[in-house]
């Protein structure tokens, strides 16, 4: 009698998933998860997809931090940077720059911007600045109903945005310095797309990971992606098991010495 072959338990196929994650994460560097004397992780050589999903997972305050012992520097915009409602997003930076232009009568002048938009491809972040803009709205609803049938996650203006109502209907996240009525139509024109520029004091280049959540928007410089990802899990990783340790035990102190993160 023929018997069919066993298929494996579904815990094997938990646990395999469960391990790669960790050692995404770079916790498993020397079997240490905890204290302070833990070596960095080493970080993984990920496809863009597995990259964008790291980054989608972890907390932007980790990334920040992570970012300041790898880089030096802060990669975090200011408190201006607002989310126009609560969202979590990871993408590459698509860049629009737009300079002020007062009084212009050119039908064309915001031209380049829309090109910009129409060719950007799916898991872009839109990331515009508009110089002197913080009471002009740098995009609206026409604009955000675009990117998100074009597969955007999210948009980060340095500048206005309006049409709210419109975004909130479709789910489309920007963050922006507030909504405003105005248009920068006749106020301004496009001034390059996909450039390095400044958005909100931050350097952002083409393809920069940009990632976004309620503590506010970092900029990952694309070439050091997979470092920051791997330190910024291994700061989520301790900083959450602190939680139930500190319940338990009632001591910042003594979570601190155990897991040397604060």
């Amino acid at each position: 009698m023929n018997r069919r072959p066993r298929r494996p338990h579904r815990l094997v196929g938990i646990t395999v998933a469960l391990m790669t994650t960790l050692l995404v994460a770079g916790l498993l560097v020397h079997g240490n998860v905890s204290g302070a004397t833990q070596e960095k992780p080493v970080p993984a050589q990920l496809t863009p997809e597995e990259l964008l999903i790291g980054f989608r997972h972890v907390e932007v305050a980790s990334v920040s931090d992570a970012a300041e012992q790898i880089l030096g520097s802060k990669i975090y915009m200011s408190h201006r940077m607002r989310a126009i409602f609560p969202a979590k997003f990871a993408g590459f930076a698509v860049t629009v720059l737009l300079k002020k232009d007062e009084g212009n009568k050119d039908p064309n002048a915001l031209a380049g911007m829309i090109a910009a938009i129409d060719a950007g491809p799916k898991d872009s972040v839109y990331v515009m600045t508009v110089e002197g803009g913080a009471d002009i709205a740098g995009m609206g609803g026409l604009m955000g109903t675009t990117m998100y049938s074009r597969g955007y996650v999210g948009a980060v203006v340095d500048g206005g945005v309006r049409d709210v109502a419109q975004l909130k209907r479709i789910g489309f996240p920007v963050y922006a310095l507030g909504p405003v009525p105005s248009t920068s139509v006749g106020h301004y024109k496009f001034g390059g797309a996909n450039i390095a520029m400044q958005c909100d004091g931050v350097e952002v280049h083409p393809g920069d990971i940009v990632a976004a959540d309620a503590d506010g928007v970092v900029v990952v410089p694309r070439a050091r992606a997979e470092e920051i990802l791997a330190l910024a899990q291994q700061m989520d990783f301790k900083e959450h098991s602190m939680y139930p340790f500190i319940e338990k035990f009632r001591s910042l102190q003594e979570a601190v010495k155990k897991f040397g993160r604060i």
